[in-house]
């Protein structure tokens, strides 16, 4: 190996190394038994951040009409609060918030397919933490998800 493919491979990353290696780590979701396109596959970051601004705008809008008077932070903070609210009652209820029924998404659990209440809660407190969100496993899931056990769809 010369140093040029030496160099290419750290730009690229570990993944594409070892994909170049030979090492086969499938489509993303392949290990949840997840199936590659269409329903019942891994949500993409487009959608899901579509889905994340419509919540917040709606909460934000919430937050505005409703509790404060005029934008602040204030606003801010009341909208977290009620962002917090939405997700742990619609996702633990429903499977989905507004802004993910919107955009053709639904959270399920990885092992029963239904969220519970308790996974809602521990899903919705670490989003609204946001680090957790950031950070991502190779089928796409933050690790929000991966602590809460449940996984982003389409539907």
């Amino acid at each position: 190996m010369d140093k040029r493919q030496a160099i290419g491979s750290w730009l690229s990353g570990p993944r594409a190394a070892l994909e170049e290696a030979g090492a086969d780590f499938g489509y993303p979701g392949r290990q949840l038994g997840l199936p590659q396109q269409g329903p019942g596959s891994i949500a993409r970051p487009g959608r899901r951040l579509g889905a994340l601004a419509v919540d917040w705008g709606l909460c934000l809008l919430i937050a505005y009409g409703l509790i404060t008077d005029g934008y602040g932070q204030a606003t801010g903070n009341w909208a977290l609060l009620i962002f917090l609210a939405l997700s742990i009652l619609t996702v633990g209820t429903v499977g989905s918030t507004p802004g993910k029924r919107l955009f053709g998404l639904r959270v399920i659990a990885v092992d029963t397919r239904a969220v519970s209440p308790v996974r809602a809660l521990v899903r919705s407190v670490l989003l609204c933490l946001a680090v957790p969100a950031l950070i991502w496993d190779r089928d796409g899931r933050g690790l929000h998800d991966r602590l809460a056990g449940t996984v982003e769809v389409r539907i």
